[in-house]
């Protein structure tokens, strides 16, 4: 078992984005990408808050949400953990689909600016690249 760390999670602040929310999408990706297995502990409610300087409210709430959709367990005194049932590595198919709604955003943001698909397909390959 192996528990992550606060400084595994990160917030980009001024997106539409609820903290909240962008807390979800990452456990559920990480999840997906086999980054996070069954049985992994998470950080505390407080670690996470600390470390990105968020209201632990908001940490709890994301934290709340991935419980009652199953992909976390609390375990008594041992805090959360991955839930054995939050599955196994997802497709490359399946992960894709997880990037769709940041896409769609990143598209209609594109679309506002209208920059054309060229410059933002190289944009992303060079963001993608220098990530890496």
């Amino acid at each position: 078992m192996t528990t992550h760390s606060a400084q595994l999670f990160s917030i980009t602040t001024g997106s539409s984005e609820p903290i909240y929310r962008q807390l979800v999408e990452q456990v559920r990706r990480l999840i997906a990408a086999g980054q996070m297995a069954p049985g992994d502990g998470m950080p505390s409610v407080r670690e996470v808050a600390q470390a990105l300087t968020l209201n632990p409210m908001t940490v709890s709430k994301a934290y709340g949400l991935l419980e009652m959709e199953g992909l976390l367990t609390r375990k008594r005194g041992m805090g959360m953990s991955i839930a054995d049932r939050a599955g196994t590595r997802h497709s490359a198919l399946e992960r894709a689909e997880l990037l769709r709604p940041i896409l769609e955003r990143a598209a209609m943001e594109a679309r506002q600016l209208e920059l054309d698909p060229d410059t933002v397909l190289s944009l992303f390959t060079h963001i993608l690249k220098e990530q890496a």
